[in-house]
């Protein structure tokens, strides 16, 4: 059986004190093993970019506790979950996040050089940063600037740039939410292939067809997990049917 990476128990997070307190998660349990994909579904304040925030450790929860890879990281300080997102986590985003002056080549070696637990020479980053792009099809890309690429290529920087360092967990935020049906199936593609070679994938997405890629769906509703299982078995609430 694979090992739990991703365990919350009792999670909340509340914004605001007292009469006037909103919990945007209200006791989030949830456990997510190596080599899954799993999609988080739900209505727009329901919740799901919130835990996403967490489980990628760019915000804390106010009570329970969050281990990722069998640490607590609940209650780390900003240098401390920084450290932790350049070691185990990539990041998608649907605006894709890349800096304009950098080239494709230099915005997936960028994270290498935040690692500080590794002194990366810059010719041994290059050649990663070459190979992570050749991956995803962008070998022909390296110097080309954000405003040079479509949609679509910038979202495969995006990925290659997650991939860099080898990260055991691929945190995606709607990476198909700014791509037309087309590209966004050849992203879903480099996704599934990801998933294929061992990759645990964790995705919020409010499209159907594009949470049928994953294995399980988790849907969310009013800051609680509402349903969790295959997607032929929970469609969320509110959405249409997944098969």
């Amino acid at each position: 059986m694979e090992s739990i990476l991703i365990e919350t128990k009792e999670m909340t997070k509340v914004y605001g004190e007292s009469d006037a307190a909103i919990f945007a998660l209200a006791g989030i349990d949830l456990q997510v093993r190596s080599g899954e994909f799993v999609a988080i579904m739900g209505h727009s304040g329901s919740g799901k970019s919130t835990l996403l925030n967490i489980l990628g450790c760019l915000d804390r929860p106010t009570t329970g506790t969050y281990n990722l890879d069998g640490r607590d990281v609940s209650q780390l300080n900003k240098n401390q979950l920084a450290e932790i997102r350049n070691q185990k986590l990539g990041f998608i985003f649907q605006s894709f996040n890349l800096l304009p002056r950098l080239s494709a080549l230099g915005n997936v070696m960028l994270p290498m050089f935040y690692d500080p637990t590794e002194d990366i020479p810059a010719s041994e980053a290059r050649s990663r940063a070459i190979a992570s792009l050749e991956s995803v099809g962008l070998g022909s890309r390296l110097d080309h600037y954000p405003n040079q690429l479509s949609g679509g290529q910038q979202q495969r920087v995006a990925i290659a740039r997650a991939l860099v360092n080898h990260p055991p967990l691929i945190l995606a935020d709607e990476p198909t939410g700014n791509l037309d049906s087309k590209t966004g199936a050849e992203i879903m593609e480099i996704l599934d292939h990801l998933h294929k070679d061992g990759t645990t994938i964790v995705m919020v997405t409010h499209e159907p067809d594009i949470a049928r890629h994953a294995g399980r769906i988790v849907c969310v509703k009013d800051g609680l997990i509402n349903s969790d299982g295959d997607h032929g078995s929970t469609p969320c609430i509110g959405e249409r049917e997944l098969e």
